[in-house]
């Protein structure tokens, strides 16, 4: 317990699937939790549940506008930001050549402008105090090619990109501010069950070690979370967590 005491985490996509589990999970270690959605009655769920002084705001990731006003709202209601998670998303399936320019504008909005304007917005405020720690949410589908996911996997790769960037960045200005990756594999999530058809009729996923094919929990991201956000990963910077059960090793 406390392994974030005292640290205030702004989680994007927080109102259901990942973002719901690490916002839980970050409240559980200690942390003060802002937890944004598109969806304000969403978000205020997850807040209201987990307690531990955390707030709820609405947050269009691809609205800079947006994003100026939360980082506002979070200095002059927490005045500091210690940790931010950028794990909004969508899914799009379709290929390259059924994909048309408006859907692969609109994806990119939300997972790739959207992470770039967290990171921007919320560098600043992070120096004000001791720094901190941003968490970028990429994929497996940036590391592997999934045809039908050409817009997703086309912004996640963004996502890979910018965070190394950033990470190094932050090293060369002397700032005390972290940058990381986690690509998980398939997350029994609403937006999983969307892809394949089934929303709203979730897979049990079983406890122990999983078998190959299985998807994951979301708990078992939020756990990667939590590290990367506390203190224990200080000498973790610009890295590519995968989370995948060995999907991405496998030689075919």
């Amino acid at each position: 317990m406390g392994r974030v005491q005292g640290k205030v985490a702004l989680i994007t996509g927080g109102g259901s699937g990942l973002g719901a589990a690490d916002s839980e999970l970050l409240a559980r270690e200690g942390a003060t939790v802002v937890v944004t959605d598109v969806k304000l009655e969403t978000a205020q769920a997850v807040a209201d549940r987990i307690g531990n002084g955390s707030i709820a705001l609405q947050l269009d990731v691809a609205s800079e506008e947006a994003w100026v006003a939360v980082m506002t709202t979070i200095e002059e209601k927490l005045g500091r930001l210690d940790i931010l998670v950028n794990n909004a998303g969508v899914v799009l399936s379709a290929d390259v050549e059924e994909t048309t320019l408006k859907q692969y504008q609109w994806v990119n909005a939300i997972m790739s402008e959207g992470v770039f304007l967290g990171c921007k917005h919320a560098i600043p405020l992070m120096n004000k105090n001791d720094g901190g720690s941003i968490i970028n949410m990429s994929s497996t589908g940036a590391l592997l090619g999934y045809p039908i996911f050409f817009a997703y996997s086309a912004a996640k790769g963004a996502v890979r990109g910018m965070t190394k960037s950033i990470a190094v960045m932050c090293q060369e200005k002397g700032y005390k501010i972290r940058c990381n990756a986690i690509f998980p594999g398939a997350i029994e999530t609403p937006m999983v069950q969307e892809a394949e058809g089934r929303l709203g009729k979730p897979n049990a996923i079983p406890e122990g070690v999983l078998p190959f094919g299985t998807a994951g929990h979301p708990k078992d991201i939020a756990a990667m979370v939590l590290f990367l956000a506390s203190d224990e990963s200080r000498f973790v910077n610009g890295a590519e967590m995968v989370v995948d059960n060995g999907v991405t090793i496998r030689p075919f």
